[in-house]
Formats: C-alpha cells, sequence, structure tokens
C-alpha cells in the first residue's frame, strides 16, 4: 500500500512538473494577447461582422465568438507588421546618425581627417563619381623614352598641371610587380599613351605573374 501511494505521489509531481508550465505559458501568452488586441478588437469586430456570413456556425464555433477570435488573430497580425517595421525605420535612422556623428567627429581630428578624408574622396571616384577609372589599359613610356609598361587610366590629369604643360594629359596609375597595390601615378601627354585592348583584370594578372600570364585581347 505505501509502495503504491509513494508510485501515485512520483507519477503526480512528474505529470505537474510538465503540465504547470504549459498552462502557465498558455495563461500569460492569452493575458498578452487580450492585453495587446483589447484596444482594437471592437473596431475590427464590428468590421467583420459586417460581412456576409451568414451560418451561425463556422467550424462547430458559433458566429460571434469566430468573429472575436478573427478579429484578436488580426489585430495581433497587424501590430507585429508595424511593429517590426516600427522597429526597422528606426534602427535605420538611428544607424544613419551614428555613421553622420562618427563622420563628424572623424573629420575634426587632426592628422585622421586627412586619411579619412582622402580615402573617402578615393572610394567615391571609383565607385560613385566616374565609373571608367582604371577600366583603360594603356602603354606608356616609363621609366624612360624607349621603355614601356602597362598602366591603368584614372582620369584627366588636374588642369592646373594641363596648364603648365600646355598639352593634354591624363593620369595613369603604373601598378608595380609582384605585388599592384603599390605603383606610380604619373601624368602623361596624351599623345604618348598606346592603348591596349584587354581587360584591366588580364593586365593586373600579368603585371602579378611578372610577364608569365599572357593577356588575351578582348573580342
Amino acid at each position: 500500500m505505501e509502495k503504491s501511494n509513494t508510485k501515485f505521489k512520483t507519477n503526480f509531481i512528474t505529470g505537474l512538473v510538465i503540465l504547470l508550465p504549459l498552462i502557465l505559458t498558455a495563461a500569460i501568452l492569452g493575458f498578452l494577447v487580450n492585453f495587446l488586441t483589447e484596444p482594437f478588437v471592437g473596431f475590427v469586430s464590428k468590421a467583420l461582422s459586417h460581412l456576409s456570413i451568414t451560418s451561425k456556425k463556422i467550424l462547430f464555433i458559433p458566429q460571434d465568438k469566430f468573429i472575436l477570435y478573427a478579429s484578436k488573430a488580426l489585430v495581433l497580425v497587424a501590430l507585429v507588421t508595424v511593429t517590426f517595421f516600427l522597429g526597422l525605420i528606426t534602427r535605420v535612422f538611428f544607424m544613419r546618425s551614428l555613421f553622420s556623428i562618427g563622420d563628424a567627429i572623424l573629420h575634426k581630428i587632426p592628422i585622421v581627417k586627412t586619411v579619412y578624408k582622402t580615402t573617402q574622396d578615393i572610394i567615391k571616384t571609383l565607385f560613385v563619381s566616374d565609373k571608367n577609372s582604371f577600366k583603360q589599359v594603356v602603354m606608356v613610356p616609363f621609366p624612360k623614352e624607349g621603355m614601356y609598361m602597362l598602366g591603368l587610366i584614372v582620369r584627366e590629369s588636374p588642369q592646373i598641371c594641363i596648364n603648365a604643360i600646355g598639352e593634354e594629359m591624363v593620369s595613369v596609375l603604373i601598378p608595380t610587380t609582384p605585388n599592384p597595390t603599390t605603383g606610380f601615378l604619373i601624368m602623361v601627354k596624351k599623345s604618348e599613351i598606346t592603348p591596349i585592348n584587354i581587360t584591366a583584370e588580364d593586365a593586373v594578372k600579368y603585371i602579378v605573374s611578372c610577364g608569365v600570364i599572357i593577356p588575351c585581347e578582348k573580342p
């Protein structure tokens, strides 16, 4: 008898441990759903009641109960959607404000502002203002006449330099071998450059490979 009582108590406690959290979770969720939907459910219920629902029962649920549950579901979906987009908009504006503040601070720090501003201008030039930069491959006489190196046209040379020479010039980047991230920026007269019909990628491969990979002519 005592063994039977002990087993019953153990089984009862085990069931309680499993059932109680489920009941509490359902109760809390029900409270939250009612709390969030209560201010709007009346308006939505009135709107749904005007729909032509002739049956007194829908899926074995009385019509008024069905409208109530449907109203709560619609309000809940609408609240989740509005909350999501509100958070998204707030986060975007917050991030923009944060970046703007950071940008303003970096522009006021001595030395750092020079490096940061220069880098920013380069990125804008490469990806925003001039889509043709570093696309055209040319041969230029470098380091002296009679010797040629592959280069990438950056853009027109500064007007003050053109005025000083009295002839049209372009700025050309000469990447170094085998590390193309370093190089020389030279200004060359337009009459001295020779355009090459290869891609910038093939030109860089040729430079990096120390002349082993031969570039192919563009179709």
